[in-house]
């Protein structure tokens, strides 16, 4: 029986190579998940040290946020609220049903893989890490990751905790929602770093409308893209204890998956317009 695969090579530059590609081996062949990409096999020649994996065809989420060529056709609402979905779902499995607990480290556009469906699955584990146990509220360890993505606390002193990810998957969640780049060196000073720049718009429900992407041309539920912006906003806390569970953020996230967008059949409801109501939405 025939099967596409992709193949990863590693890296021969350093030491660190040969570790992730030790992590990796490890973790995909403990950890099953369907948001989790699965490892088919490896291969070793001396030097030589390969992965392989099931293919992916739709590529990578950085494909579709940042890398649209000619031809290419720009997420809308309900892809994107899939994907935050599977991404989030795969990040629960780590983080709650795998003992011990799993830290990615290294949630980014780049590793979350899509098939024709458009259904994400987390691919690169060569720098997770197990999380802590028992009594203990974190792992030390060497800063890794990608700039952007890191949590303020964990850059700053190397303290590893779930709540690491969270923020994590809050900078992807933003990204998913404006369609910028976390760190973006080609905008202008005040615009380049997305977290700077969005913060003082989650405190003004009327400045909402900035993050949006302008590739979806107005075309999401108003409502639904407020519970969204209160989710990215709880979840890149500052603070690590104030943000939430994995968990927690799955379930608001499946509330928002499970409210489609249909334009033509939507009517007024999911105009793209500001509302009225005040009603509090920091519970999602």
């Amino acid at each position: 029986m025939k099967m596409i695969v992709a193949i990863k090579q590693l890296n021969h530059e350093g030491v660190q190579g040969s570790q992730e590609f030790i992590i990796e081996i490890l973790m995909l062949s403990l950890l099953h998940h369907p948001n989790l990409m699965s490892l088919k096999g490896y291969c070793t020649d001396g030097d030589e040290k390969l992965l392989v994996y099931e293919y992916m065809p739709k590529g990578s989420l950085e494909d579709h946020l940042f890398n649209l060529g000619p031809g290419k056709v720009p997420l809308d609402w309900n892809t994107r609220m899939r994907i935050a979905v599977d991404t989030a779902r795969g990040m629960e499995y780590l983080h709650v049903k795998a003992n011990p607990p799993v830290i990615f480290r290294d949630l980014k556009p780049a590793n979350i893989l899509l098939d024709n469906e458009f259904h994400a699955r987390l691919s690169d584990f060569g720098l997770a890490k197990l999380g802590p146990v028992g009594d203990r509220t974190h792992v030390s360890t060497r800063v890794m990751g990608t700039y952007g993505y890191c949590a303020p606390e964990y850059a700053m002193s190397g303290k590893l905790t779930l709540k690491s990810d969270i923020y994590s998957l809050g900078v992807v969640l933003l990204e998913i929602l404006s369609g910028r780049k976390s760190i973006d060196p080609n905008r202008s000073r005040a615009e380049q770093n997305l977290i700077n720049w969005a913060r003082p718009c989650f405190k003004d429900k009327t400045r909402y409308i900035q993050l949006v992407d302008p590739a979806l041309h107005g075309r999401y539920p108003w409502r639904c893209f407020q519970h969204f912006v209160a989710i990215v906003a709880i979840c890149l806390q500052e603070v690590p204890a104030h943000r939430p569970l994995i968990s927690d953020v799955v379930v608001a996230l499946e509330y928002l998956a499970s409210q489609p967008y249909y334009p033509e059949s939507s009517g007024s409801r999911n105009q793209s317009k500001p509302s009225s109501s005040h009603q509090d939405y920091s519970r999602y």
